[in-house]
């Protein structure tokens, strides 16, 4: 009788060493659930030639296959700097992990279009101002023929951005093992996937027929994307992400004037090359 009060003290402590063995072999990035990560970065862009429309009381016309470009910054304190964070390319992302391998999140790309100016392109509609307004000097009938896009007569650029706030949801895969990575909480390597959507919200900079410079937000549409990306994660917490980023945008409704009768509308691809850096974290 004596010894059953030992043996059970004994064997209470061997449970509690075994418990205590396998919490320390249980890895931090062995199980994902919910963890909350958000990451800052940058990015370059290229995007598909587009039909730009441009209308108003007394004109209506198209510039077809208008070609645009990205403003990069490059490698520049403007990143990190709160004030200025919006004059380079950049790119915000948060989100929680609903499964080991599913997150959803929450993002805004800042991305930049210029329309290359002082090109030859084909233009079709009227252009039929009042004589009395000095853009009255474009005015005429344009039957699909070729036209100089000088930069008096046109400047437009979302360059303020072409901002798309979207929401995603992804899948998140760890590929150590290919790499005989053993011990992943020092480092780890994983591929996401992901399908995203949301609107347009650009601060569209634009000077159209001599009118007054007009730059300003404005909800002018919607977007689809998807993504591939490499995660490096460095001791639990820290990543880079590596993300190739294509989508569709269509903005049937762009504020180029301080007159809301004016508008353009233009829909086009594009590609992004994205190098962001986050934590991920549990509450």
């Amino acid at each position: 009788m004596t010894l059953k009060p030992l043996v059970g003290i004994l064997l209470l402590l061997l449970s509690l060493n075994l418990i205590a063995q396998d919490s320390e072999t249980v890895k931090y990035t062995a199980s994902n659930k919910g963890k909350f990560f958000v990451s800052w970065g940058g990015n370059r862009e290229s995007f598909s030639k587009s039909d730009i429309r441009f209308k108003g009381d007394n004109y209506d016309f198209t510039i077809k296959d208008a070609s645009a470009k990205d403003k990069p910054k490059g490698w520049h304190i403007d990143y990190i700097t709160p004030s200025r964070m919006t004059i380079p390319q950049t790119n915000f992302k948060a989100g929680y992990f609903i499964s080991d391998h599913y997150t959803v999140s929450l993002g805004i790309d800042h991305m930049k279009y210029v329309m290359q100016e002082n090109l030859t392109k084909v233009v079709d509609g009227y252009i039929n101002l009042p004589l009395s307004e000095s853009g009255s000097t474009y005015n005429g009938t344009y039957n699909n023929q070729d036209f100089f896009i000088s930069d008096d007569f046109l400047k437009f650029e979302h360059t303020n951005g072409l901002n798309y706030v979207f929401a995603e949801i992804a899948r998140v895969d760890d590929i150590s093992s290919l790499f005989n990575l053993s011990n992943t909480d020092v480092f780890q390597i994983n591929i996401t996937e992901g399908i995203g959507g949301g609107i347009l919200y650009p601060k569209t900079n634009t000077t159209l027929l001599e009118k007054e410079r007009y730059d300003e937000f404005h909800l002018a549409g919607y977007g689809v994307s998807i993504n591939a990306g490499l995660n490096m994660t460095f001791f639990k917490h820290f990543f880079i992400q590596l993300d190739l980023k294509g989508g569709y945008i269509n903005m049937p409704d762009i504020r180029t004037t301080s007159n809301t009768a004016e508008s353009a509308s233009q829909h086009f691809t594009y590609i992004q090359r994205i190098i962001a850096f986050g934590g991920i974290f549990k509450i």
